[in-house]
């Protein structure tokens, strides 16, 4: 049998119908910017595999890091033990985070990073004897599969079998230029209600929903009004971090810092499924008790896996080489270029460019 007649008769891919839909293509290998077929087709790697990879397909580098961790201690339960590869990336992590950031709590994927921020942030008012349960996010963001992560982003088909299981969420309109003061005064009125927890949002770029860029200014502005009334801010970094709007992540574009990352994606340099959430020592406090009922119950068979922590150590190395400054400086230069380009046709909408991100939008050929 071929790897594709395999394929179909063993495996279940995501996001795909299993009548109608294109056969997957299947890969032999990868190298740098391409992937490598069965029949040595070079193909492009333009969405850098869901965003995850940075290095380059099959980088030494990190190759070779991933390989010695595999000799020397391949997984141990990250409850009541620890290892050099996990303490060194949580130190590299707060390094580059901003100066706000406390701890780091390991997990698995982009969609647990967030799952650990919102039962962090309920929890930390559990903790305190409040009664603020609600949370507020943005119409249009995705931040995963699970079911609280569902809850946050956008309902819509992928989640209709589900909507009745979701948790409720005050969802704001998405703040294009025009929505900017309603979207504030919606915010400022859900704020001024003192049930809110936490709010949550992709800071100032939505991936999955087509690259909408908003302001800067008016996250800012919303993430004071948060702090200023405790309300804790989830910024959901997983893809815009390490680097892919032209800042080590969005939220450094910002005057205010958010109380709680959500890190996956671009962690490993895309060669290993890890994700991260890390905190501020006010959201820590709350569960600093000698009632062990205070305690964060959370975690999962793969946290901090020793293999992936040290894929995610030599990621960091790369990361700030000047190699890969200059890289990412050149990407961001080619985009502009090709934007002032891409401008001077009558079908390319909306032409936008933030770090390594290039987007723009077919416009209505009728």
């Amino acid at each position: 049998m071929s790897l594709l007649e395999r394929d179909k008769a063993a495996i279940w891919h995501p996001f795909t119908p299993l009548i109608g839909s294109q056969d997957p293509l299947p890969l032999k290998a990868a190298e740098g910017i391409y992937l490598i077929t069965e029949d040595d087709r070079r193909i492009m790697d333009a969405i850098s595999s869901w965003w995850v990879n940075l290095h380059g397909h099959s980088n030494p580098v990190i190759a070779e890091a991933v390989a010695e961790q595999a000799k020397k201690l391949e997984h141990v339960i990250f409850a009541g033990f620890s290892h050099e590869p996990a303490i060194t990336l949580a130190e590299n992590l707060l390094s580059i985070l901003p100066d706000n950031q406390s701890k780091i709590f390991y997990s698995d994927d982009g969609s647990t990073a967030v799952e650990v921020a919102i039962k962090m942030a309920i929890q930390f008012w559990h903790n305190k004897h409040q009664n603020r349960r609600r949370l507020i996010a943005i119409d249009g963001a995705y931040h995963g599969d699970t079911f609280g992560s569902m809850s946050v982003g956008d309902r819509g088909p992928f989640t209709a079998p589900f909507d009745q299981y979701l948790f409720d969420v005050a969802f704001l309109p998405f703040p294009d230029e025009q929505k900017d003061e309603e979207v504030f005064a919606l915010f400022k009125k859900q704020i001024d209600s003192g049930e809110i927890a936490a709010f949550i949002f992709e800071p100032i770029i939505q991936g999955a929903v087509g690259m909408k860029i908003y302001s800067s200014e008016l996250l800012d502005r919303m993430i004071a009004l948060a702090q200023a009334e405790g309300v804790i801010c989830i910024a959901d970094e997983v893809m815009t971090g390490f680097g892919r709007t032209g800042t080590m992540f969005a939220s450094d574009k910002l005057t205010h810092k958010p109380d709680i990352f959500c890190l996956s994606k671009g962690l490993t340099g895309g060669a290993m499924a890890m994700g991260v959430t890390s905190c501020t020592d006010a959201i820590i406090d709350a569960y600093r008790s000698s009632d062990i009922m205070k305690t964060f119950f959370h975690g999962h068979s793969f946290t901090a896996n020793p293999i992936a922590c040290a894929a995610a150590n030599a990621s960091f190395g790369l990361l700030n080489s000047e190699a890969t400054k200059s890289q990412m400086k050149m990407i961001n230069e080619a985009h502009l270029q090709f934007a002032a380009v891409a401008k001077q046709y009558k079908y390319a909408a909306n032409v936008r460019v933030m770090g390594t991100i290039f987007a723009l939008d077919i416009a209505n050929f009728g």
